[in-house]
């Protein structure tokens, strides 16, 4: 057996089941999808923080994936060297909200069921998923997203502070707390129940309130 045996028995047969059509077709089909997902992604996302890095993601992710799972069902020996490489794989991006889990599963699903020439699948499936969320994401009332930032001396006017946000906004969550010799600075995510933010000049008006800075979801400053 000469090199060119050799040569032609592994890579040319492998070049000879290659379809440039059936590629164009797949990768066309993803596109049009991971479109789709990122247009549900930014009508359906409730988050304060919207990540354009993540939404541009949903869309390469179900290319990438497309394309891997073409390789995989071309080639039996391929799909085994696959599973090994990306076995090793370690993501350690952090989710800053649940629902994008739901929407990088979708576009690996997307990917995966396109990659293996299910594309009436994937098209019929991703339209449903979409309605269904974005059916979900318009039965919440709609109201206006803001981080709070504070500068506290003490834990008794946390309190006092917390307790106006109780009583004047939606929904709020503390995200994050320090604590120094100073004082504490407190990062809180909420929601107003209208777009009214007169509660800040209450929160000013607490004794401990070193400042207080609301930041709407347009980046909006108002302290």
């Amino acid at each position: 057996m000469s090199f060119n045996d050799i040569f032609k028995s592994s890579f040319l047969e492998n070049v000879s089941e290659f379809s440039m059509m059936d590629t164009f077709i797949g990768l066309a089909a993803a596109l049009v999808i991971s479109l789709f997902i990122f247009v549900i992604y930014k009508k359906t996302l409730t988050g304060v923080m919207y990540s354009d890095s993540f939404a541009l993601t949903l869309v390469g992710l179900s290319l990438v994936t497309t394309l891997v799972i073409m390789a995989v069902t071309s080639n039996v020996v391929l799909s085994l060297g696959m599973v090994g490489a990306l076995s090793i794989v370690r993501f350690r991006t952090a989710i800053k909200e649940p629902v994008e889990i739901v929407f990088l599963f979708w576009a690996l699903a997307a990917g995966i069921v396109i990659g293996a020439g299910m594309i009436p699948l994937a098209m019929i499936g991703s339209a449903v998923i979409g309605v269904i969320l974005l059916l979900f994401a318009n039965r919440k009332i709609h109201s206006c997203p803001y981080i709070l930032v504070l500068e506290l001396k003490n834990e008794k006017t946390e309190e006092a502070v917390l307790q106006i946000l109780k009583q004047s906004v939606e929904h709020y969550i503390v995200k994050s707390k320090t604590i120094n010799a100073a004082g504490m600075e407190l990062t809180a995510e909420l929601r107003t129940k209208d777009a009214g933010t007169a509660f800040v000049n209450r929160i000013h008006d607490v004794p401990g309130v070193e400042n207080a800075t609301l930041v709407s979801y347009n980046g909006e400053y108002m302290s």
